[in-house]
């Protein structure tokens, strides 16, 4: 009650309430700094806190300063400018220490710590400011109000940074904010109400209140003034912090070289679409694209190329979505989209928009393509009702879409799902298919047309599965070079051939095919050199098969691979040739030792004139380059004589002999030079690491 009778006996109550307010906005802005501090490190951390003192030291001072004003003590007064300014420098000083104590976080009760400096610094403020407070009359100062002021502030100090650092309600700001404000007013008031002054007649005049009321509103105004200041810099710091982070959000959630959704930008569109779907009954629509021919532009082009088509995809595909219809880049050249719907027609238009803008074409510098592309579709919730099936499915639909050369759009059914299931098992139990020795080696005679004399053997692989018996080779080397185990295979294949035939009586030889996936060794050459080196076998009865999209894929490394094996002593023969999209080229780009004029050539000869002309070409082709033709495929007599007219080199095929193990090989093989021998008898005497 002592306290309050002072407060409103001895005091002006228009100054005390600006006092007031001064320390409410103060220790406003000193929270939010020291939250701002908070969240920062380093140096950057002790200049917010350095901030954080110097608004919390103003409020504290110019409230002190302005509630000495307003109190009337009946007789005149001054203030020692030194000793004011040092009770200023004591906040600001005694402030920051600390809060740089309560954001340490090196003893548990920190902030409690920091706060009973802060405490102590008001305290200090405060009766050092009174020291500079000159009263013509005696001062008595009642002790238990001394010790009771420093004790209420030190405790509500404590409160504040307790509350304000580990938030343990809702309202923990607010409560911070009383707490702070208590801390300073207590301590002055209780402090005031310590003190009991006897003027003196001195015969000293009595300062005009009306100009220690200016003096108030102009330290009112400079405490203000410095308190804005860190507003500002809070303000301004929270602006850069908001743009920053917007700037990191978009970048996180936006692919860098189109400016469209990325894959986590999709997945939370997916999951909020989702969500709603469920609640309006609507379905929903989840669409995997992947462009068929950008390895292409890519391979031929270079990669400059291959953004700048991207980069026009990407604003194609932007601008196509209208409401309800999103679309994101996933990954190198596939997309995805999503489309909630009502009815089917506003899927399929959606759908048709995708593929128009997919097959448009595209102008690069001087060069125009088409990339096109293989589009899956799965709908919530037919096929599917969580994210992860669905776009599963949708994946599954636009590979069965790119499998089918005759369609862009698949949409997803269940039996997808059993053969993918079935695929995966067979590359799980292809993986150990080395080790259990369920591998095999046949070899197909390849024979001279015009003598029948037997000129080598190609190496054809087999797979006796335990359970399903042979698996086509058309079958699982895909697999195996999908799933990378035909690197694995491929030197099994390599060495077991080149240790058998070295074991064989006469120096036939041996046509091993390549996979493109095998170029991807580290020192394909290397590995050649030391299965040759390894078995004795001798490189000029090594022939490697590659075909023309081998050298497609990576033209460059490709042919320099093929330099360094053929530098070996080991021939390289161009397979299924004349079904690529650049065979000239091929040719021009490295001197092959041997083309081998692909199947599908041979099986319409009989009856097509173009099939005919196309084998004469190739043959005459052969002719001009001096590189030997072996023609694939040939089952029956007539084929074979056709050959022969046309001055073919070599043929292979099951008229002249089916794959057979190696124990069976040379016994059928001096059935077929025989009747070979003589001229070409209508007998069908005696499959490849390929798909056959």
């Amino acid at each position: 009650m002592r306290v309050l009778s002072c407060i409103v006996t001895a005091h002006n109550l228009w100054l005390v309430f600006l006092a007031a307010f001064v320390c409410v906005s103060g220790g406003w802005i000193t929270l939010n700094l020291l939250r701002r501090a908070e969240k920062t490190h380093g140096l950057q951390r002790g200049g917010w806190i350095f901030l954080t003192g110097v608004a919390a030291g103003a409020s504290i001072w110019c409230t002190h300063f302005i509630a000495m004003l307003a109190y009337d003590v009946g007789a005149p007064v001054a203030f020692d400018p030194i000793l004011t300014m040092a009770s200023f420098l004591l906040a600001i000083a005694g402030c920051s220490g600390g809060f740089a104590i309560t954001l340490s976080g090196m003893p548990k009760i920190a902030p409690e710590l920091g706060g009973a400096v802060v405490g102590l610094a008001i305290t200090s403020m405060h009766y050092t400011g009174m020291m500079a407070y000159h009263v013509d009359g005696i001062v008595d100062w009642d002790r238990t109000y001394v010790f009771a002021s420093v004790v209420l502030s030190v405790m509500f100090a404590v409160l504040a940074l307790n509350q304000a650092i580990r938030h343990p309600w809702h309202f923990a700001p607010l409560a911070a904010l009383g707490f702070f404000v208590l801390a300073v007013v207590l301590l002055h008031f209780t402090a005031m109400t310590a003190v009991s002054v006897t003027p003196l007649a001195t015969g000293a005049g009595i300062v005009d209140s009306y100009a220690l009321q200016a003096m108030a509103v102009a330290v009112a105004g400079g405490g203000l003034l410095v308190i804005g200041t860190g507003v500002a810099s809070y303000m301004i710091d929270e602006r850069a912090s908001r743009e920053s982070i917007q700037k990191l959000q978009h970048m996180a959630m936006n692919d860098i070289l189109t400016g469209m959704p990325n894959r986590g930008s999709f997945s939370d569109y997916l999951s909020s679409a989702l969500e709603h779907a469920k609640e309006d009954g609507a379905k929903l629509a989840v669409i995997g694209i992947d462009l068929d021919r950008f390895k292409e532009i890519n391979d031929l082009r270079g990669h400059k190329a291959g953004d700048q088509a991207l980069k026009a995809i990407g604003r194609r595909l932007l601008r196509l979505v209208k409401d309800g219809e999103f679309v994101a880049r996933v990954g190198g050249d596939e997309f995805a989209a999503a489309k909630r719907f009502e009815h089917q027609s506003e899927l399929l238009d959606f759908v048709a928009r995708l593929e128009k803008t997919l097959f448009e074409p595209i102008r690069i510098d001087d060069f125009e393509t088409v990339t096109g592309a293989s589009i899956g579709v799965a709908i919530y919730p037919d096929d599917g009702i969580d994210q992860e099936r669905l776009i599963s499915n949708a994946d599954l639909a636009m590979y069965r879409a790119k499998a089918d050369v005759g369609r862009a759009v698949c949409f997803y059914e269940s039996k997808m799902d059993e053969a993918a299931r079935a695929r995966h098992t067979l590359a799980q139990d292809l993986r150990r298919a080395v080790e259990l020795d369920q591998l095999d080696l046949h070899y197909q005679v390849q024979t001279s047309v015009q003598t029948g004399e037997i000129c080598g053997y190609e190496v054809l692989l087999r797979w006796n599965h335990p359970e399903r018996g042979a698996v086509p080779p058309s079958e699982f080397i895909p697999i195996a070079e999908e799933s990378g185990t035909i690197l694995v295979i491929g030197e099994w294949v390599l060495r077991n051939a080149c240790r058998q035939a070295a074991a064989w009586s006469k120096p036939y030889k041996i046509a091993v095919n390549l996979s493109p996936v095998q170029f991807a060794h580290a020192d394909l050459a290397k590995l050649i050199q030391s299965i040759l080196i390894e078995t004795g076998l001798s490189p000029s009865r090594l022939e490697l098969e590659i075909t023309e999209s081998t050298i497609i894929a990576d033209k460059t490394r490709t042919l320099h691979v093929l330099r360094q094996i053929r530098a070996l002593g080991v021939t390289i023969a161009i397979d299924d040739f004349g079904t690529g999209y650049s065979s000239l080229d091929t040719l021009r780009s490295f001197p092959f030792d041997k083309i081998k004029l692909d199947r599908s050539f041979m099986n319409e000869v009989d009856n097509s004139i173009q099939a005919k002309a196309i084998v004469r070409a190739v043959l005459t082709l052969g002719k001009s380059l001096d590189i030997p033709v072996l023609a694939e495929g040939v089952e029956t007599n007539h084929q074979l004589e056709i050959l022969r007219v046309e001055g073919c080199d070599e043929a292979q095929g099951f008229f002249l002999g089916r794959p057979k193990p190696v124990g069976q090989i040379f016994e059928m093989g001096q059935m077929v030079e025989k009747e070979l021998a003589s001229p070409f008898s209508g007998r069908v005497p005696p499959q490849r690491m390929r798909r056959r």
